[in-house]
């Protein structure tokens, strides 16, 4: 069977501190989805930097900085399979399995592991490698952790949701 391919989502400095959206604690997701991306580079196996396109701050992260060669997809939507050709790419790489981590939960993460699940990938993700940011609805404001936690709540019905060490510790050689 194909390896899984890593999904990294994002992972764009406008995101972190002095960034214009700014997250809360980014730098330890952006470690963690470091992490992920060295054991991917050991073994070989395919990854995808996915970008939105956005300025400033459009650079993807020291954390996670594409090599050469390294695919770099840029989107203009939410879902990173909108309006791309993400999908085509998975599909020339026989993928089956992926392995997402990225910014900002809520959003892009929860947009891309939805359409992946639909579109009948086995999905992974990472939920310490993910990061996200106060939100505002009703005049009330849902904490960032709150946030997190509800998105991956939800997403635990599409995707295997699990932590950065216990995800390295399956992918062990």
């Amino acid at each position: 069977t194909p390896p899984p391919t890593l999904l990294l989502i994002d992972i764009q400095e406008f995101y972190y501190p002095g960034g214009g959206w700014a997250l809360a604690d980014p730098e330890p997701a952006g470690r963690h989805a470091g992490r992920l991306l060295a054991r991917f580079r050991e073994r070989g196996w395919p990854v995808i930097h996915v970008r939105h396109d956005h300025e400033p701050g459009g650079a993807i992260h020291a954390h996670v900085a594409p090599r050469n060669g390294e695919p770099v997809l840029t989107k203009r939507q939410v879902n990173a399979f909108l309006d791309t050709d993400l999908q085509q790419r998975l599909e020339d790489l026989g993928t089956r399995r992926l392995v997402i981590a990225g910014m900002q939960t809520h959003m892009c993460v929860e947009a891309a592991v939805r359409a992946a699940a639909d579109l009948g990938y086995e999905v992974t993700v990472a939920a310490d490698a993910c990061a996200t940011r106060d939100v505002e609805h009703g005049g009330r404001t849902v904490a960032a952790a709150d946030v997190h936690a509800a998105t991956l709540a939800t997403l635990a019905a599409y995707a295997t949701v699990t932590d950065t060490a216990s995800l390295l510790a399956d992918l062990a050689p």
